[in-house]
């Protein structure tokens, strides 16, 4: 009798714990309640996304951004966030294990839409995470691809042409050389451990440091982990794009300041390698080098709680490597500035509300 209590007592035991398994499983699941990062499966993903693993490569980041402009003006025009959606659900955000049939599964996709032979609407009716990867892929190209004019004669009020395609930069100088690698999620000891969130681009000290793309600056000043710094916030929110470790003494262009506009390809601030330091102006970092980091907002109460989400950006890194901001010396300063201006819209139309 008292085997038989004890058997029974075992049995119980091993259904609670296989219970709270479960629960803690389900928690932690990337594919549960819509891949884990939903709070709720059924509300809107824009106002609900949790956290995003970024992890579309190169090359399709390149492939589907080629369609886009490619068919620009076109009947059908196709939108690269769209493709890349369609491919992220389609391959559970798994890009890599699925690059051997990346462009064939694109082109059939992109085809069979200009066509005409089905819609995005109806090719993804039925697909349980195309919201969410619409949504999170949104949130960290929106800014990227669009309509832009750029001056190609003369300066101030020269001739103007309007294009369409990549706007956003890479947060180097073209000209301006430096070395890096996939280092997002490594070890950090400063202060506390923590995993690094962001990319570092290793390179001279001041190298101009150019906005990705167009925004408002949020933040400026020095902070003990990323020394001088800034963050900008773009128009739409949804984007804080985080440059550290600016160069001592002149880590910023002139004039920037809180609040200030930006426009993608702008000299912002000069490499460095300040930080590690609760005292202001210390070069504490050993590697001369860039850190930037793109965190996505979705939340602003999450946000300000420290859910933060920031993801990798080094296929991003290598994308922008198509678009550098070239600069000059402006004479008799420590100051770079752009040598070809152009005009976003999205500034004009930010600028105006104001």
């Amino acid at each position: 009798m008292q085997k038989g209590n004890y058997v029974q007592k075992i049995k119980i035991a091993i259904i609670i714990e296989g219970l709270f398994l479960l629960i803690i499983f389900m928690a932690w699941n990337p594919f549960s309640a819509e891949e884990g990062l939903l709070t709720n499966a059924g509300a809107d993903a824009a106002e609900t996304i949790k956290w995003v693993d970024f992890n579309v490569t190169y090359d399709a980041l390149c492939l589907a951004y080629e369609w886009d402009v490619d068919t620009y003006g076109e009947e059908v025009h196709l939108n690269w966030i769209e493709l890349l959606a369609y491919l992220g659900a389609k391959y559970g955000g798994d890009f890599e294990s699925h690059e051997k049939a990346l462009k064939k599964d694109l082109s059939q996709l992109a085809e069979s839409l200009i066509s005409g032979e089905t819609t995005m609407k109806k090719l993804t009716k039925d697909m349980k995470y195309y919201s969410y990867y619409l949504q999170a892929y949104g949130a960290v190209l929106g800014g990227m691809v669009g309509e832009y004019s750029i001056c190609v004669s003369g300066e101030g009020e020269g001739q103007w042409e309007t294009r369409y395609g990549l706007k956003a930069f890479s947060p180097i100088a073209k000209g301006f050389e430096y070395s890096h690698f996939d280092d997002f999620g490594a070890g950090r000891s400063y202060g506390y451990k923590r995993k690094h969130l962001g990319h570092d681009m290793m390179g001279q000290v001041g190298t101009p440091i150019i906005a990705v793309e167009s925004g408002y600056v949020e933040a400026i000043g020095w902070n003990q982990y990323g020394g001088w710094r800034i963050g900008i916030r773009s128009f739409d929110k949804k984007r804080y794009y985080y440059y550290a470790h600016l160069r001592q003494n002149y880590p910023y262009a002139e004039g920037l300041e809180e609040g200030s506009l930006v426009t993608a390809g702008d000299v912002i601030g000069y490499m460095g390698h300040t930080g590690y330091s609760t005292t202001e102006n210390v070069n504490n970092i050993e590697v001369t080098h860039l850190h930037w980091g793109l965190e996505l907002i979705f939340d602003e109460e999450r946000r300000a709680a420290g859910n933060e989400i920031w993801i990798d950006v080094y296929p991003l890194t290598q994308f922008l490597y198509k678009n550098r901001s070239e600069t000059a010396k402006v004479q008799g300063t420590k100051e770079w500035k752009r040598t070809v201006e152009i005009k976003d819209p999205a500034v004009e139309e930010y600028a105006g509300a104001d």
